[in-house]
């Protein structure tokens, strides 16, 4: 099947991607979680078959004679740049083999940078979004791999290598299982980074309060006397045992 797919496509496999179709031929995994008495499905991690190994240009969409292709598509204007390379393009200077159909959230799919005849050493792994723009993966099919069971097919795990990021209910997805992750700010930061730093001097600093004295009722003279200020005081009669008390 893959000597007969390299000669049917005129593309020579990468060693890598060869070695997994010899010994599966494709992947497709699924788990789901429970909320509230209620099976979710959720993770995804999928790769075609490599009978749906097929070319992407070579899918219509439509079916009118005069209808654009992918090709009539081609926007020059983003190149490569230091950060990025040169990206896929749909015409003849690119050959695209869809990997993974991703949910219908995009494409990633095994690029040959050069034309026809390709070679294996001239590919890379790309992702289209749902707008056909490019974005960079990886180099290898071994490291997309490892980023696919690393991200456990998340939903939209692979809008988090785009400049706009993942959508927000595909994000507390990823607070919940992969927080670390997600924020590939933090892992490349250092280590110490993660460690509570406490500043016991500033914890434990003591404010400065002004002390308000409470207000104090006027002093009473003893035997019950009016005092210069402020109402009688009351004073208890003496009584015996079986006399009542008058006040």
């Amino acid at each position: 099947m893959i000597s007969s797919w390299e000669q049917k496509n005129n593309c020579m496999l990468p060693e890598d991607v060869k070695n997994f179709y010899l010994m599966t031929n494709g992947f497709h995994m699924t788990w789901s979680v429970k909320l509230d008495e209620h099976t979710i499905p959720l993770g995804s991690m999928a790769i075609n078959s490599i009978s749906k190994l097929t070319q992407l240009n070579q899918s219509s969409v439509y079916s009118l004679p005069n209808a654009p292709t992918l090709a009539d598509l081609e926007d020059d204007t983003l190149e490569a740049s230091e950060n990025q390379p040169e990206k896929p393009h749909f015409d003849s200077r690119s050959v695209i083999f869809e990997l993974d159909p991703c949910n219908g959230n995009g494409k990633v799919c095994l690029v040959y940078k050069t034309g026809k005849p390709a070679l294996a050493q001239d590919t890379e792994i790309w992702f289209l979004d749902r707008a056909l723009y490019w974005h960079f993966l990886t180099d290898t099919f071994t490291a997309y791999y490892r980023l696919l069971i690393t991200h456990l097919g998340l939903p939209q795990w692979q809008y988090a290598f785009t400049s706009y990021g993942i959508s927000p209910q595909a994000k507390q997805w990823f607070n919940m299982y992969k927080p670390i992750t997600y924020n590939t700010n933090l892992l490349a930061e250092e280590t110490n980074s993660f460690v509570n730093k406490l500043d016991p001097s500033r914890v434990f600093k003591s404010k400065n309060k002004t002390l308000i004295p409470k207000k104090k009722g006027p002093v009473q003279p003893p035997g019950g006397q009016k005092g210069p200020s402020g109402p009688p005081s009351t004073s208890k009669s003496s009584s015996s045992p079986g006399n009542p008390v008058r006040k």
